[in-house]
C-alpha cells in the first residue's frame, strides 16, 4: 500500500469516473485502474463498482477514503514543515467563490498573486454557497470565499473583511444617508431565491416574503448590473456591495448612497475544512487578501462599534 494509491481512490470518489480521475492524476486510467485493484486485493475488500456509471463507491470504499483523507493531510503537514520558518505560497489551490463576492474581487487580488507567487497554481471556480460547503466536504476544494458567518460546526471561518451595503436608486441629490426604515415601503429589486445577498438585502428592507416589484412580474436575477438597469427603467432600488460600487460607472455611482450608522456589513470570510484543509497556504493567501482589499474599503475606516454584520 502506498499514498499514490490512497490519492487514485479518492479521485475517482470525486470525479465518479476512472478516465477522469486518470487524468486528474496525470496518469495513464490503466494505471490507476491497476494501482487501485492491487489496493483492493491488499484489503481484500471491493472498493468501487464498475459496473454503474458514474462509478459508484462501496461501503469499504467509503472507509477507506474517511482513513485516506485523514493519512493525506498528515502526509500534507510533513510536507509543510519545510516551509514554515520562511512560509511562501505555492502549490495548488482550489477555490471557490460566491458570485456576489467574484466579481469585484477577483480583479483586485489575481494580478497581485500571479504575479508574486509564481509557484501557486489557482484553480477557481465560481459557484453558489451550498455548492461550496458540499464541496468542501468532499474535499473537492480547499477553501471557498464567500459571506459568513455559517452554522457548520466542522467549517473554519478566516475572516477577509467586512463591506458596507448600499442602496441603488437615490434620486434626491440632497439626501446623502439612507436609513432601513427609508427603505420599508420601497419597490426593491432582489437576486435570486437562494442567495445569499438577497437574504441580507430582505433583512434591511424589512421584506418579509417577497418585494414590491410589479405584482404581475415573477423575476430573480443572477447579477447587479440586471438589478441596477431594472431599477433604472422600473423605478424602485436595490442593494449593492461596496466593492461592487467601485466598479460601478460615476453616473450610477451618483445614484448610490450609504445607510446611516450603525452601517450594515457583510462579513466576507475564507471557509476552509478543519481536518483537512492546507492550514498554511490559507493562512497566507486570507492575510494577502486582507493587505490588498482594506484599502479600498470604507468599513476598514469606520469604527467597529458602529458596523452592524448582516447574517445570511
Amino acid at each position: 500500500m502506498n499514498l499514490n494509491q490512497l490519492k487514485y481512490v479518492m479521485a475517482v470518489h470525486e470525479h465518479r469516473h476512472f478516465g477522469r480521475a486518470a487524468e486528474h492524476c496525470d496518469v495513464t486510467q490503466a494505471t490507476l485502474s491497476a494501482m487501485i485493484k492491487k489496493l483492493e486485493a491488499e484489503l481484500g475488500v471491493v472498493l468501487f463498482d464498475r459496473d454503474k456509471q458514474p462509478t459508484i463507491i462501496t461501503e469499504h470504499g467509503l472507509k477507506v477514503v474517511k482513513i485516506a483523507k485523514e493519512m493525506l493531510m498528515k502526509q500534507q503537514e510533513l510536507l509543510d514543515i519545510n516551509g514554515q520558518e520562511h512560509p511562501v505560497l505555492r502549490g495548488k489551490l482550489k477555490i471557490g467563490v460566491i458570485p456576489t463576492v467574484a466579481n469585484a474581487l477577483l480583479p483586485l487580488i489575481l494580478p497581485s498573486l500571479l504575479e508574486n507567487y509564481p509557484d501557486l497554481e489557482l484553480s477557481i471556480a465560481e459557484i453558489t454557497t451550498e455548492e461550496i460547503i458540499h464541496r468542501l466536504k468532499e474535499d473537492r476544494i480547499d477553501l471557498g470565499i464567500l459571506a459568513t458567518p455559517l452554522e457548520e460546526e466542522e467549517l473554519e471561518e478566516n475572516i477577509l473583511y467586512y463591506e458596507t451595503m448600499m442602496v441603488y436608486g437615490v434620486k434626491d441629490p440632497k439626501k446623502k444617508f439612507i436609513a432601513p426604515k427609508d427603505l420599508y415601503d420601497e419597490k426593491v429589486w432582489l437576486l435570486e431565491e437562494g442567495n445569499c445577498f438577497r437574504n441580507q438585502s430582505m433583512t434591511i428592507c424589512n421584506i418579509q416574503e417577497k418585494s414590491n416589484v410589479p405584482q404581475n412580474l415573477h423575476f430573480e436575477g443572477s447579477s447587479f448590473d440586471t438589478l441596477l438597469n431594472l431599477s433604472d427603467h422600473f423605478g424602485g432600488i436595490t442593494l449593492v456591495p461596496e466593492l461592487y460600487h467601485q466598479l460601478m460607472p460615476e453616473n450610477k455611482q451618483a445614484q448610490t448612497r450609504m445607510f446611516n450608522a450603525p452601517y450594515p456589513v457583510r462579513e466576507i470570510s475564507a471557509v476552509f475544512y478543519r481536518p483537512f484543509a492546507k492550514k498554511t497556504s490559507i493562512d497566507l493567501l486570507s492575510a494577502h487578501i486582507q493587505s490588498i482589499i482594506t484599502p479600498h474599503l470604507l468599513s476598514a475606516k469606520l469604527p467597529k462599534k458602529d458596523l452592524s454584520i448582516i447574517g445570511i
